[in-house]
Formats: C-alpha cells, structure tokens, sequence
C-alpha cells in the first residue's frame, strides 16, 4: 500500500479506545483500502522522553533474551519489533487463524500531532495525563476492525462483538513463592488486584468475574463469568454493534452496569436477537458463553500463560542473572530465609537457562494481558454456506457466523521485570492486609 497518512487524513479517523501501550483509532471515511480497518497508534509517556526514529527495536540485553527469533532482533524500529514478535512468536503458539499481525504504514508528524489533537477531549483525563501520541514515529499498524466482519461498513450488515480481556487464568504453584505471599496459590492474582485497584481509588466496586470460570472448561462457569463481565464491565468486557460500542469504556474502565445502561443494552440488541423484551441480554450473553466453550479458544491462551511456572518471584532471579547485576531480592532477604537456597540455585544456571525463564515469563505475561474479539452475525435461513464458523441460539431458533482474535499481543519490554515484581509484591501485600482487616474487624462485632 504506498500511501502516507497526513494531517488531512486524521480527520476520517475516531478515537476507538486505548490500552497502557496505543491508541486505536477507526476508519469513518471511504477509501476502500481502509475502510472496515482501525490502526494502531503507539503512545510515549508524557513524562519521559520521546524515542527517535531509527531506534532500534530491541536493546542489546533483549537482543539476548530474543536471539532464538532472527526477525525480531535484527528489526530495525521498535514499530517493527512489535509485529515481528506477533508474526513470528504468538502466531506460533497460538496460531495464525486467530492473529491478523497487520501491516504498517508510513505517516507523517503532522498525521501524528493532529491525531493527538483531535482525539484529546474523548479520552480518559487519566490516560491524557499519562501519555501522549508518540509524533516521533514514522509508521502506524494497520489491521482489520474485528468489530466487523469484511465490509460490513459498506454493507451494512448487523454484526454484534464482545471484546473480553480474560487475565490470568491459573493459580501459580511455583517453589518460588515466598511463604508470606502464600495466598498466591489460592486466589487470583484478578482478584488481589482488585482489592489494590479499590485502595487506590481506581475502580468503584469489585468486579464480579473470575478468571477460573472462564478458562475451567465447565459451560456452566463460563456463563458464570460473562454475566459476572457483564455486571461489572471495567476494561475486560466491551460490546460493538456495527463497530459502535454500547458497552463498557471507551479507553477505561466502566462502571457497573446499572439498570439504565441494561435497559439501554436490550434495546440495542433488537435488531439481532430475535426475542421479547427483557430477554434478550440473557440470549447474548449465552451466545458469548456458548461460544468460548465449544470453540476451545482459551485452551492454547492458558497453555501459553502456563510458560510461566517460575512465577515472578522466581523469574525476577533469573532477570538479574541476564543483566549480570546483583539480586537486589537476595540483598533483601536474610541468609538464613529458607528460600534463600532455593534462590541460590536460580543463580547457579547457565545464563542461556535464565534467558528461557525470562523469556518465557515475557511470552506469558503478553498472554495474560491480551484481548479476545469475538463477532457474531445473523445467518439467513437458505444462506449460502460460509467461510466461518457457525454457533446456534437454541432459545430464538437463531444461527450466526463468527469469528474471533486475539489482539492487544504487545512485546512486553525486559526492562519492566523490576516492575512486574513489585507490583506484585504490591498486590499481594495489599490483599493480605485488607484480609488482616476484615478479620479484625469480624472479631470487634
């Protein structure tokens, strides 16, 4: 596609949302080369420094870490790091079918600048004042708009899509576990970070989903975790009808879903599910559960997750290990802590066996940290057979075509391992206390 995006261009292109790393933007125009596309706009910390163009892609430490995977090393800018490592890591473990990698293409600053400019009063106040749009960037991803199905927006099909970031889905069982994070092995990390999320004023309630159900492989606790999605969206569960949400934040989190906005919901879903008012939220969300359960697609999403069996609190050994720096963990813990031999034994391996733990625990955190997009669209009675998958509505005596992918697949950086260990220590420190005082507090009454 030789075509650069300029400023002019920004105009035919809306805020969509935004995770911790881009921002994505959908086509509004007519350009058939990009109509039914969104693109991927990478962010820089407003309180960091901007990253020049012809920066290349890794570090000389992450260059080690990676060597197994030519392209991705020898990748000239981080934009391309990026895609390498979606084409040629993810798409091994979990498979193409479910990937689009995409393809970038080049734009210019002033594309960049007024993107930034036009999108500024859509945003969360907080994502604003966290980052900005990189304008130092010479190329953007270009990848389908999953929230429809190939021309939809031409063709005005109805297509409905759920887009559900699943988390963690497994309790880590590592001889690493320090005994006073021991709590690790029976709760969720999800759950914990909830408990932290409160504290810090960043969510208003709980959520009522739990990650265990979704990936347990029981229909039952599927369902169990959509509806609990579906009560308290924040940033894990959104809805699109023809590309437009009606459910959940736009680029956080969203409140819970109150009586209004499910009224609101139902509504919407008239147009595609074919049952009486008041039910018709319930018939959606047993399609989304249907779906995930009988396609299996979570399956190789926890087989990947599961590369991490050192869990944090042994990968952040083997990280210190890579950079040949001191353990600062081991500096803080006494001789005498009965993990600290264990510890010890992490430091003893070869360099290319802590690059295998590190590197798989990067490969995971990806994976826990994904979305999934699902599509669904009505199928005709006597329609000619399609190139999709087909799942049943047995309560309407409705068919539909569906696709799904997984997206969000960002490289996670090397240098983050320090932070991943103390947020977790964060977490769990967090979780402990909050128990301490409930309990203290049953005792009282």
């Amino acid at each position: 596609m030789a075509m650069v995006l300029q400023a002019n261009d920004a105009r035919e292109w809306c805020y969509r949302g935004e995770g911790a790393v881009n921002l994505v933007l959908a086509y509004s125009g007519e350009h058939p080369d990009f109509v039914g596309k969104v693109l991927r706009v990478q962010k820089v910390p407003r309180n960091g420094s901007q990253r020049e163009n012809g920066h290349p892609g890794l570090t000389e430490l992450e260059c080690l870490v990676w060597k197994e995977f030519k392209e991705l090393v020898s990748a000239p800018t981080k934009e391309m790091a990026e895609y390498c490592f979606v084409e040629h890591v993810m798409c091994s473990l979990l498979g193409s079918k479910n990937i689009d990698a995409g393809i970038h293409i080049p734009v210019t600053r002033e594309f960049l600048e007024t993107v930034d400019n036009n999108v500024l009063c859509q945003r969360p106040s907080w994502r604003v004042d966290a980052a900005m749009v990189n304008p130092l960037c010479d190329s953007v991803l270009l990848i389908s708009d999953h929230s429809l199905f190939p021309r939809g927006a031409l063709k005005k099909d109805l297509c409905i899509s759920v887009e559900i970031k699943p988390k963690c889905g497994f309790l880590p069982l590592s001889e690493f576990i320090a005994s006073e994070n021991s709590i690790k092995r029976s709760v969720t990390r999800f759950k914990m970070h909830q408990a932290l999320k409160l504290h810090q004023g960043k969510i208003s309630e709980i959520s009522a989903y739990d990650p265990l159900d979704l990936f347990s492989g029981s229909s039952d606790r599927v369902h169990k975790a959509i509806e609990g999605l579906f009560k308290t969206p924040q940033n894990n569960f959104r809805v699109f009808l023809n590309g437009s949400l009606i459910l959940g934040g736009l680029g956080g989190n969203a409140d819970a879903t109150s009586c209004e906005v499910g009224e609101t919901f139902e509504n919407a879903l008239k147009c595609v599910i074919q049952d009486v008012d008041g039910q018709r939220t319930q018939c959606f969300l047993d399609l989304v559960s249907k779906t995930i359960f009988s396609s299996g697609l979570l399956n190789k999403v926890l087989e990947v997750q599961k590369l991490d069996n050192a869990d944090i609190e042994g990968a952040i050994h083997a990280y210190y290990n890579v950079i040949s720096q001191p353990c600062v963990v081991c500096n803080k813990r006494s001789a005498e802590d009965q993990l600290s031999e264990r510890y010890s034994s992490l430091h003893s391996i070869s360099k290319d066996e802590s690059m295998k733990i590190v590197r798989n625990y990067l490969i995971a955190a990806t994976a826990k940290d994904l979305s999934m997009m699902i599509s669904f669209r009505p199928r005709e009675d006597g329609s000619v057979e399609s190139p999709y998958s087909m799942v049943s509505l047995e309560s309407t005596n409705q068919s539909f075509d569906y696709k799904a992918y997984f997206i969000d697949l960002d490289l996670k950086p090397l240098e983050r391992m320090e932070y991943y260990y103390k947020l977790d220590q964060q977490i769990v420190g967090c979780y402990v206390q909050m128990v301490k005082s409930t309990q203290q507090l049953s005792h009282i009454e």
